[in-house]
């Protein structure tokens, strides 16, 4: 199935970085934001399913380096606050004053990230696969996924020496930034397989390694993720634990699976109990969007954001 823009195009914005976006949807709708994962994800036509097109006007974008933008897989100028701008610069050229955000994974973090320091914008929250940007977090996805996927996890840490294992994400990013393109070509696929691997209750492993071979979603994806996550994502330490008061009064439906392999469960528990406004939603699931207890559930809590917004 097609899900046709009814406007798309190309947006520059600061430090030579342009934009890919579409809006989809009812142009006099409800306006929502999506903000994909990765970071250097990008978005993709199927993230429109979730959403009824007569109700909800909704903003597309990839992020910097990500899908369609460019430069490609650059992390130049590329951290979380230029993304915050970016998202200002998309939703004035929107003619958004406020909208509804709908992130998952990273994009649950530049979610909250965002409504954090423009609370007042923020009419409603669906936030899926929480990361709350903690030292545990990165550790639960390079370190215990050994204990439920461990064929995955053994390929993943095969290429890092054992006295580096601690430092695995280190590691990767000085052979994935090598000067050697064999070398980093290599360490880009191990990388995006790796978290790929861990995204799907039933992952078909065959599929995911030629989806990689012919996307170069593995760039991007090993490039700016790496990038991000040894800098912590550009964020102060307990930066969403010290600022969560800013964002109690905003209605935020939160989705997660319960055998999530890239973000610990207990993160969406903890910002449950962070926002008294909040509904959490606990399903038999991974960490996909495309599981599809997941599906059902971001579908339900947009039903649920958007009596919200019409009280």
């Amino acid at each position: 199935m097609k899900y046709l823009p009814y406007k798309s195009g190309i947006l520059d914005v600061s430090d030579g970085h342009t934009l890919n976006y579409e809006l989809y949807g009812n142009p006099k709708g409800i306006p929502v934001v999506f903000l994909h994962g990765g970071p250097g994800g990008g978005f993709d036509d199927k993230d429109k399913r979730f959403f009824d097109p007569k109700v909800w006007n909704v903003l597309l974008f990839d992020q910097r380096g990500s899908g369609k933008s460019t430069p490609f897989a650059s992390i130049k100028n590329n951290d979380t606050w230029k993304i915050v701008e970016d998202i200002n610069a998309l939703t004035k050229m929107c003619s958004f004053k406020k909208f509804v955000l709908f992130g998952g994974s990273w994009g649950s973090t530049l979610s909250l990230t965002y409504a954090i320091t423009h609370p007042h914008r923020i009419m409603g929250m669906v936030l899926r696969g929480i990361y709350l940007n903690t030292p545990e977090e990165q550790d639960y996805i390079y370190n215990n996924a050994k204990f439920f996927q461990p064929a995955v996890w053994e390929r993943f840490m095969s290429l890092v020496p054992k006295k580096e294992h601690k430092n695995a994400t280190k590691y990767y990013h000085e052979k994935i930034f090598s000067d050697d393109a064999r070398i980093s070509e290599k360490y880009c696929f191990e990388w995006s397989l790796y978290e790929l691997s861990l995204l799907f209750l039933k992952p078909n492993h065959k599929k995911i390694e030629h989806m990689l071979t012919s996307d170069p979603v593995a760039l991007s994806l090993a490039k700016i993720e790496t990038h991000y996550f040894i800098n912590n994502c550009f964020l102060k330490k307990d930066f969403m634990k010290d600022n969560v008061e800013k964002i109690q009064h905003i209605p935020t439906y939160i989705v997660h699976g319960a055998y999530d392999l890239v973000c610990p469960p207990s993160s969406a528990y903890t910002l449950h109990g962070y926002l008294p406004k909040s509904t959490l939603h606990m399903v038999h699931a991974g960490h996909a969007s495309s599981e599809p207890a997941i599906t059902r559930a971001l579908v339900k809590g947009l039903g649920e954001i958007l009596k919200e917004c019409s009280q």
